[in-house]
């Protein structure tokens, strides 16, 4: 006779039979559940008397096998009971998306336990139109977020296209600055752009001096506050750098 799997045929029987006498398992070190086992432990033995318990099947290979599925609520031994009814449901219904489905939605140990008895082809009939339900609306889903990847999409290609046709690149207009005039510093206003090109970080502004424009760069460790002329032609470019989508 194989102890070990007569076992834990007896916690399987002991953790069902006090599940539906209470509606939850008692803990493992209870008195009760430890009454219950020993009784369940008793009555099989009798019922297969001294012909050899078989050894648990193993597992059936699947792509349900081996996945780490949502963690169930519940009390401990629910958990466990419905991790392991949870697995064996799983390997008996067909079609990935709707095992992943599945296993998503009933995070509840309670439900595994109470449809325990169902048959898997029953239970997924019964499932069927929420599946189709959730199937509808991650498709609407996705549709929407394409629509939005393409406009978004379209929304930089034309601003690429404003910039090519204006000739502007950060390092065309980080030359500007670098050509211009250094002049005493003025209180800046409103940020104009911000430009990064090779180990350089500009933040240019606006002043209170409607001649003037106040960079502050960035190189490295040093940082640098300088005013440069204010040029109108500079500033509609910085504009439109700015506007990036």
């Amino acid at each position: 006779m194989d102890l070990a799997a007569l076992r834990e045929a007896a916690i399987e029987a002991t953790s069902r039979a006090l599940h539906d006498k209470h509606g939850v398992v008692p803990s493992e070190d209870s008195d009760e559940w430890e009454d219950e086992y020993r009784r369940q432990f008793a009555l099989l033995k009798q019922r297969i008397g001294g012909e050899p318990v078989a050894p648990p099947r193993a597992p059936v290979a699947s792509a349900a096998a081996g996945r780490h599925w949502p963690e169930l609520s519940g009390t401990p031994e629910q958990k466990r009971w419905a991790a392991t009814i949870r697995e064996e449901r799983l390997r008996e219904i067909p079609g990935e998306p709707f095992r992943a489905w599945l296993a998503r939605t009933w995070i509840r140990a309670k439900v595994w336990v109470d449809t325990r008895d169902v048959p898997a082809a029953v239970l997924a009939q019964r499932l069927k139109p929420q599946f189709d339900e959730y199937r509808r609306q991650a498709a609407e889903t996705a549709k929407a977020r394409a629509a939005e990847a393409q406009q978004k999409a379209a929304v930089v290609a034309a601003y690429q296209r404003r910039l090519k046709d204006a000739r502007i690149t950060p390092e065309g207009l980080v030359e500007l600055v670098d050509a211009s005039d250094r002049f005493d510093l003025a209180p800046l206003t409103v940020k104009l752009a911000e430009i990064a090109v090779e180990g350089r970080h500009l933040r240019i502004f606006e002043t209170s001096d409607p001649n003037l424009l106040l960079v502050k760069e960035k190189k490295g460790p040093l940082h640098e506050d300088y005013a440069i002329e204010r040029d109108e032609g500079l500033v509609g470019d910085l504009k439109l750098y700015a506007q990036a989508p």
